[in-house]
């Protein structure tokens, strides 16, 4: 059974079409019927579209497959609240169309997505926020956020300045948090009765934002290096010895090779 990363593992983060593998992956999966879930981190797009994007360049998923943190957000957050959210625009765009209520001057949630060009003013805003009540959520906690080939701070870089910054703990609504974690387990079981998590292999090619949490609930974790990382010496040695993935690949290409 697999819990099977978005961006870096079944697409790549730049072109945004699916990787070496990716495709015949999902269609081995498929047509073996071995359970599995796609859990993404993608917040630009409102989930439905999203899905149907990644079927429209070849990958096979169904929707009982899926889970992306806006699936989730309703039980973060509730639609009375008032909120400062801060990522793209088209993020900003999915929470409008939601329901959800943006507001700047005293919200009760400060909640962040992902956005490579964040300015000082922005960070100053949320500090403010924050110290003056208002709860700290992440979207996700990725480490990184790669785009034209650069490398950026991920939302659970950004978390931990501001709670560095302010004292104010912060909640996770998509990876690694547990209850995205067991919403996924879930609908697993649905695919098959009694599923556990150490009956999951998940890969992904975000080590801390995704394999080390998987693994501390007892999953395996695969990493590739179709993503984040150019080589796994960038991460691997900074990591403990029971934080480091179980198995190393390049793509999913190789993975399905070593089946």
């Amino acid at each position: 059974m697999y819990f099977i990363d978005v961006q870096g593992t079944l697409i790549e983060d730049n072109t945004k079409l699916p990787t070496r593998g990716a495709t015949a992956f999902i269609d081995y999966l498929n047509r073996d019927k071995i359970p599995y879930m796609v859990i993404t981190n993608s917040t630009k797009n409102p989930s439905d579209e999203f899905l149907n994007y990644l079927n429209s360049i070849g990958l096979n998923i169904p929707r009982d497959h899926y889970l992306d943190p806006l699936m989730m957000l309703e039980s973060h957050i509730d639609k009375n609240q008032k909120i400062a959210a801060y990522g793209s625009e088209p993020f900003l765009g999915v929470l409008t169309a939601m329901g959800y209520q943006l507001e700047y001057v005293t919200p009760d949630v400060v909640l962040v997505a992902i956005k490579e060009d964040f300015s000082p003013d922005e960070y100053s805003q949320m500090i403010e926020f924050l110290l003056g009540g208002a709860k700290l959520i992440g979207m996700h906690e990725t480490t990184l956020y790669v785009k034209n080939h650069k490398r950026y701070p991920g939302v659970g870089a950004i978390l931990k300045m501001l709670e560095f910054a302010t004292s104010v703990s912060y909640t996770v609504v998509g990876k690694p948090s547990l209850p995205f974690f067991t919403e996924a387990l879930q609908r697993l079981s649905a695919q098959k009765e009694g599923a556990s998590f150490r009956d999951i292999t998940i890969i992904s090619d975000d080590v801390k934002g995704d394999i080390i949490g998987a693994q501390a609930l007892g999953m395996k974790g695969i990493f590739v290096l179709s993503g984040k990382y150019r080589s796994s010496e960038e991460i691997i040695p900074s990591l403990k010895v029971q934080e480091r993935p179980a198995e190393i690949y390049a793509d999913m290409q190789a993975i399905l090779e070593s089946l």
